[in-house]
């Protein structure tokens, strides 16, 4: 092969993957945490919207099976963007244009024709040139046309530790405490009584306390199993990083119902929960605090849902994040 042509196609191996790489790469989005746990057959929708919480997003983690079904070609989605001409029309034409100049120029070249004739090397260079100025072209048309705004994500992180690197939320405490009834917009399908709210608020403390303690046998005793399985990973966590969480001086601000509902001889029920505590972490081996504030506490407010089975006690079966 004469030592022109190996320079050339040396000079496309080279360029080539840089020049349509941004065409054809999507970085992965890595995401850790997030709430977790099941809402039964509504863990995958967003919780009705309280006075004390009014966006939470949906249960990002769970073992329940998504049942959601995506929208099919004859029931398009709304949040798809109608096809525009430039897809239907501009994106061929110029498709055809790049894979002619591709085939026909840069592969053409590789195999004993191509880039031959007039100009030579000068005629390679212009149409890499001509390429990468369409593909920026296609690029900048894309970005201006199909732009749209990116829902804002928050996700839960296990009991305490939502002050870390952070100020307490603004918030005024309302005159009377104590968890309300469903909200506006929610619906309390199963008519939750004052004795259930007021086990909702115990099961609160209880669970902070326990977490604090790494008491395993407490957690099973408040929680679902799936939710024992999510906190024992924390702990777990925890302790491999020489870390030990520690929340106390617990005070419950308020809370409301945001709804309650039956599932066969299921009742569940999500309630904002809103309080405030010393959040700090301690290093294992020293004592030494190495995050949070052991003097000031923070407020954190967060969607708990409880689940029982006729006749049993309430127990926690999910943790959802509120949005900022």
């Amino acid at each position: 092969m004469p030592k022109l042509r190996l320079i050339h196609v040396a000079s496309i191996l080279l360029i080539l993957p840089t020049a349509l790489g941004s065409v054809s790469l999507n970085p992965a989005e890595a995401r850790s945490g997030g709430s977790f746990g099941s809402r039964g057959s509504r863990t995958f929708q967003a919780p009705a919207p309280t006075t004390t919480a009014p966006y939470t997003a949906p249960v990002k983690r769970s073992m329940t099976p998504n049942t959601v079904q995506p929208a099919t070609p004859s029931q398009p989605s709304l949040a798809q963007p109608r096809p525009s001409f430039w897809s239907r029309f501009g994106g061929g034409l110029v498709g055809g244009l790049v894979g002619g100049l591709l085939f026909n120029g840069i592969f053409g070249m590789m195999f004993g024709h191509g880039f031959g004739g007039m100009g030579g090397g000068l005629s390679f260079i212009f149409q890499l040139l001509l390429i990468g100025g369409i593909v920026i072209l296609a690029m900048r048309f894309f970005s201006r046309s199909n732009t749209a705004p990116t829902e804002a994500r928050s996700f839960a992180t296990p009991f305490g530790q939502q002050g870390f690197g952070a100020g307490a939320q603004a918030y005024s405490p309302p005159a009377a405490t104590g968890i309300g009834a469903s909200g506006a917009t929610g619906a309390d399908e199963i008519g939750t009584t004052d004795t259930d709210r007021s086990t909702f608020e115990r099961i609160l403390a209880a669970m902070q306390a326990a977490f604090t303690r790494e008491d395993h046998q407490g957690l099973r005793r408040l929680t679902t199993p799936e939710m024992v399985s999510y906190l024992s990973e924390e702990l777990a966590d925890n302790a491999t990083k020489g870390l030990k969480n520690e929340v106390s001086n617990l005070q419950f601000l308020n809370g409301e119902v945001a709804e309650a509902w039956r599932e066969g001889m299921r009742d569940y029920a999500t309630v904002a929960m809103h309080w405030s505590a010393i959040d700090v972490m301690r290093n294992r081996q020293t004592g030494a605090i190495e995050k949070g504030d052991p003097n000031n506490p923070v407020e954190t407010t967060e969607l708990w849902t409880f689940t029982r089975e006729a006749g049993q006690p309430w127990l926690l079966s999910a943790i959802q994040e509120t949005a900022n």
